[in-house]
């Protein structure tokens, strides 16, 4: 079968899931940058609720992916122009 049954731990609680083998070590290391997160949070502003420590936690994940998404689109439309640019001197010759 190509899925495994595996327990992440976050934040002080196991959750049990069910992935594929491919992805197994994505999921272990994403359950890690999270406690990472959670830990930076509690030392930076000394808060112990888990709850406010995991909806800091998903904030921050989301401003970094909004942010990610702003800088693909800005590549992307780089490449479109250079690819333009491109086309423009290959139909002059």
């Amino acid at each position: 079968m190509d899925e495994l049954s595996i327990k992440i731990k976050i934040a002080d609680r196991e959750y049990p899931m069910k992935v594929k083998r491919t992805e197994e070590e994505r999921m272990r290391v994403a359950g890690k940058l999270v406690n990472e997160k959670i830990k930076h949070y509690r030392e930076k502003f000394g808060i112990d609720d888990k709850q406010d420590l995991l909806a800091m936690v998903a904030f921050d994940c989301l401003i970094e992916r909004m942010a990610d998404e702003e800088n693909q689109h800005s590549i992307d439309q780089t490449v479109v122009e250079k690819i333009h640019q491109l086309n423009q001197l290959v139909s002059q010759v």
